[in-house]
């Protein structure tokens, strides 16, 4: 089982929720922020239980706001590049750069399916996501997102989907021949979007996945 030093944890949680969020959400884009405490355990597994953020080249996908993509350099990446669609996103995440005073992140904006063949192609040590579902008319989008993270990562990929999706993603993740493990549970708290929805909010279960680039030669 995961152990979490809660203090630190509690600590990077507080300067998450110490940043500009989403002023009005595209939801077209789906753009749901990571909540802070989700963040904050994704972040202190990868940099206390296996040590995949410190001194590393880290690249966000579809980095929004940038919490994960701040969140990585504060708890010691060497470097983080946040990629995202969104201008408007990206001007909050430099404002929020800005404010904490972060100098090892840079923030690029372009379509994250566009990277696979690019300059950035193995370009990073450990990449992470918090993709698309693809519930807005986008089937697939969180695959395609994640097939992306695996040819921009040299190591490790963390990424976060629906728990009635791990079956599927897992199938994926086989075909593109790479090992995966379901690392973490954890509930994703969605605002509203649409006048006829019912709840002002509902939960969703959330799987931490950790895919190892280094087991196999296959290349995408």
């Amino acid at each position: 089982m995961l152990k979490f030093k809660r203090k630190k944890v509690k600590k990077l949680q507080e300067f998450l929720e110490s940043l500009d969020d989403f002023e009005k959400p595209n939801i077209a884009l789906e753009q749901y922020a990571t909540p802070p405490h989700i963040a904050a355990n994704m972040l202190h597994i990868m940099t206390e239980n296996t040590g995949e953020i410190d001194g590393k080249i880290v690249g966000d996908l579809g980095c929004g706001c940038g919490s994960l993509t701040l969140g990585a350099a504060v708890c010691g990446a060497a470097f983080c590049i946040g990629f995202d669609i969104d201008e408007k996103a990206l001007n909050i995440a430099r404002g929020n750069k800005e404010d904490e005073e972060v100098e090892n992140v840079d923030f690029i904006q372009c379509d994250v399916r566009d990277l696979s063949n690019s300059r950035w192609y193995k370009a990073f040590d450990t990449v992470i996501l918090n993709p698309p579902f693809g519930t807005k008319g986008n089937k697939g989008i969180d695959l395609e997102f994640l097939q992306t993270a695996c040819s921009l990562a040299r190591e490790t990929v963390y990424t976060l989907h629906k728990s009635s999706t791990l079956e599927h993603v897992e199938k994926k993740v086989k075909d593109w021949n790479f090992k995966m493990k379901a690392m973490y549970r954890m509930s994703f708290n969605l605002k509203r979007t649409r006048k006829k929805d019912k709840d002002d909010s509902r939960d969703i279960e959330v799987d931490l996945i950790r895919i190892n680039l280094t087991e196999t030669n296959k290349m995408l």
